[in-house]
């Protein structure tokens, strides 16, 4: 049984295997041989398959009087000498092929020359008095003493194939109905009443009369890459009309604008003229004037007539936003779309080159109503946007944008993300904010930015939605933390640059704690104080002793209106609240310069009468009593009263002993001079304790 293998091998020798024969064997059999007579006897053939094996073909003839002779040829013709025939005679002729593996021969030709001669190529010439295309022409027949044959006759317009001939013309040939202003190209072959047809005669062209322009301009208006809104100024172009709807030659255009306020102007654009307004191109023209919120009518005129004007409004943003779906290379683009059936003219697909000038890298093609594909030639630039937008065209001319796709024919890697900037930072998050990279440097659609803080967390942001301005809040930050945030844009073809930005987050609030405002801080401090007073004020009403908190507050604490020490120090103070439970430093005066001195209670007693206190016979028990409780208040514990002094004197400085005691023998000798009261109340006392009055007023 045979292996898959010899199967396989034996199925490929059984193909194989004829043109292995045919390439080692004899040559094959030369056929179709045919000989005419044109000053020689032409003789052609086929020779069969090439067998890619060295074959020599020779031409044989031989006489009615044994007469023969060989001549070798190429692979399919040959020639036999004039002299090597008489005219009156037949030849027999054949064709031997021979190669290294045998010899092959064709199947013997009787010619007679009288009846294969072949006339000359005959000579076309044109009556261009005629409207119609008419052409004649002559032959060789009468110089080979031969009637005039039938001839056949074949005709294109310029650059199409050859069709068909048509045969039975005898000397002249008419083109009914040519296209107008049209090339046609014509040539003509003959025989003679006897022999074989002659070789086709050279092209001969003709171009038809003019006529008036047929069909309507194809109008369109580029307002460049579309957005939204639609709010663009557009430039108006057209196709060129091909020969076939020209019918002559195109003298200008004429443009009609009609303005949304009612207002119209025509504009004669001509061809001739040098004009600034009109540029055109091989293919197309365009109205180089931008246009807004008007509708236009556009006709091109010959000296025949002029053509039917196109109609065209400006396009409007339509209610839906459907996707068309692009597929593009370098050489084309195709469209597609799937909408529901909708009551218009046609579809029209639109491409724009993204930066380029008014109506260049611009093409648009109109579709059937019925069709969802569309397929748009070009020569489409790489790593270039183009915006395809589909438009559907009304019957009234009205057109409105469906959607548009922006495509590449080949992505790149996208430039540098511009304006990256820090925004409203936080503790634990900031505020990224950016502008999207121009449509002219992206190179290829965006698919995403990316975000990184650090080397791990990577963070992708849509591009989509597209707006002016794109943000992005970064989260999970720490407090008090400097950071390097980079962005960078994303295609096909992978990363765009990293552009970075450094920033720190804000410090834990219990940080700031030290920072209080200063308004916080005096708020503080005059509660504290209002307390203090009013703990003071209530204590000395009922006599009680003052806190432990507040040993700035006691009996014996002199008035600092009556301090000259504090008025030395007054100007040492930028704050009224700064000296309040502050000790003055030692630099300003010695502690030694103090005096505590009591008051006794007869002192208040004769205030008090100078004051005129105690003329009011209804306040003087009550005032008595209250002053008695103080008296009793200031004379309960001598003791105490005796170790203040002694515990003040205790602390009079060593080095100001000496004029201490000279300062005390000076204040005993002015003592004796000055009254009883006087002598009680000490120098100290004068300057800084309250008068008699001032405490009953407290």
């Amino acid at each position: 049984m045979a292996t898959p293998g010899t199967r396989l091998f034996l199925s490929i020798l059984l193909v194989n295997l004829p043109t292995c024969f045919a390439v080692a064997g004899a040559p094959a059999r030369p056929s179709s041989l045919q000989c005419y007579v044109e000053n020689v006897i032409h003789c052609t053939w086929k020779p069969g398959p090439d067998t890619r094996i060295p074959t020599r073909y020779t031409l044989y003839w031989k006489d009615d009087d044994n007469k023969d002779g060989h001549v070798t040829g190429t692979r399919g013709h040959a020639s036999i000498p004039r002299h090597h025939y008489t005219s009156h005679s037949d030849l027999h002729i054949w064709v031997k092929a021979v190669n290294q593996y045998g010899t092959a021969q064709s199947e013997e030709l009787l010619f007679d020359g009288t009846n294969n001669r072949k006339p000359s190529v005959p000579i076309v010439k044109t009556d261009d008095s005629l409207e119609s295309l008419a052409i004649s022409w002559q032959t060789s027949c009468q110089d080979l003493f031969l009637s005039e044959g039938k001839c056949d006759v074949r005709h294109r317009t310029e650059g199409q194939h050859w069709p068909e001939a048509e045969d039975g013309f005898y000397g002249s040939y008419t083109l009914e109905s040519p296209e107008p202003y049209t090339v046609y190209e014509f040539q003509v072959r003959c025989a003679c009443n006897i022999g074989v047809k002659s070789d086709w005669s050279k092209t001969h062209r003709i171009q038809s009369a003019e006529a008036a322009p047929t069909g309507v301009l194809d109008v369109w208006m580029d307002c460049g890459i579309y957005s939204t809104s639609l709010k663009h100024t557009c430039f108006l172009t057209w196709k060129i009309l091909d020969k076939s709807q020209a019918c002559g030659r195109i003298l200008g255009y004429e443009v009609s604008l009609t303005y949304s306020d009612g207002t119209a102007m025509l504009v004669n654009l001509t061809i001739a003229e040098p004009s600034s307004q009109l540029v055109c191109e091989e293919t197309r023209c365009h109205f180089n004037s931008s246009l807004s919120d008007v509708s236009v009518n556009v006709s091109a005129y010959s000296t025949h007539g002029a053509t039917l004007p196109a109609g065209l409004a400006m396009p409007t943003a339509g209610n839906s936003e459907q996707g068309i779906y692009l597929k593009m290379n370098k050489d084309h683009m195709n469209v597609s779309w799937d909408l529901p059936a909708q009551l218009l003219k046609e579809y029209v697909v639109q491409y724009k080159q993204a930066g380029s000038y008014a109506a260049q890298g611009f093409g648009w093609l109109r579709v059937n109503k019925n069709t969802n594909t569309a397929i748009l030639k070009g020569s489409f630039e790489n790593y270039t946007a183009y915006q395809v937008s589909l438009f559907a065209v009304l019957h009234s001319s009205q057109c409105n944008r469906i959607s548009s796709v922006i495509g590449y024919s080949l992505q790149g890697i996208p430039s540098i993300v511009p304006s990256f900037e820090v925004n409203s930072i936080e503790r634990t998050h900031v505020t990224l904010s950016w502008q999207p990279v121009p449509l002219l440097e992206q190179k290829g659609e965006i698919l995403c930015y990316q975000v990184g803080a650090d080397s791990q967390n990577v963070y992708n942001v849509s591009a989509s939605p597209k707006h002016e301005k794109m943000t992005f809040q970064l989260q999970h930050l720490s407090p008090g933390q400097q950071y390097l945030v980079w962005l960078r844009a994303v295609t096909l073809a992978g990363f765009g640059a990293k552009t970075t930005k450094t920033f720190k987050t804000k410090e834990e609030e219990g940080n700031n704690s030290s920072k209080m405002p200063l308004v916080i801080v005096t708020s503080i401090v005059l509660m504290v104080i209002g307390i203090g007073i009013g703990i003071w004020y209530v204590a000395s009403r009922e006599n009680k002793q003052l806190p432990w908190f507040l040993p700035c507050w006691n009996d014996r604490v002199p008035d600092p209106r009556n301090s000259n020490i504090f008025k030395q120090m007054t100007h040492q103070f930028s704050d009224s609240l700064a000296w309040i439970c502050v000790p003055a430093p030692e630099s300003l005066h010695k502690i030694s310069q103090l005096e505590v001195v009591e008051m006794l209670p007869h002192a208040l007693e004769s205030c008090l009468t100078e004051q005129g206190v105690g003329d009011d016979s209804s306040q003087t028990d009550k005032q008595k009593n209250h002053m008695d409780h103080a008296i009793r208040e200031l004379d309960r514990d001598g003791t105490e009263r005796r170790l203040g002094r002694q515990d003040y004197n205790k602390m009079i400085d060593s080095d100001e002993e000496q004029d201490r005691e000279e300062e005390k023998g000076e204040m005993e000798e002015d003592s004796s001079s000055l009254s009883e009261e006087e002598q009680l109340m000490s120098g100290y006392e004068k300057h800084f304790m309250p008068t008699a009055l001032e405490v009953l007023e407290v």
